[in-house]
């Protein structure tokens, strides 16, 4: 069973995770302002939330959640294939989520600009 304290340093590192993941996506958003294409900087930028942002559900306890990309990479060093497979998995749905969503922006932009 899980204490408080281990609870407590799951919140923490989300919080931590969430405002690291904000300052780097503004970081990237004014990196990629120098790409002349809108599709393409857009493209990058859910490319990148689907990549960092997709969590997997942890096998050792329920209702935890880890980012898939430290989890799929760390199973993939230990060498076990189910594991990783399930947060490729995942990365793939959350990167077909982000496409969907990219999609329609383009859709939103294409219309607002005529």
């Amino acid at each position: 069973m899980i204490d408080t304290d281990a609870h407590l340093a799951y919140g923490i590192f989300w919080a931590a995770y969430a405002i690291a993941f904000v300052v780097f996506f503004y970081m990237m958003k004014a990196l990629f302002r120098f790409l002349p294409l809108y599709g393409l900087r857009t493209l990058l930028l859910a490319a990148l939330v689907a990549l960092l942002l997709t969590p997997v559900e942890s096998p050792e306890l329920a209702g935890w959640w880890i980012p898939a990309w430290l989890f799929g990479g760390y199973e993939l060093i230990l060498g076990d294939a189910t594991d990783a497979g399930r947060a490729m998995f995942n990365l793939a749905l959350g990167g077909a989520v982000m496409l969907l969503v990219w999609i329609l922006d383009m859709v939103r932009y294409r219309l607002s600009r005529r």
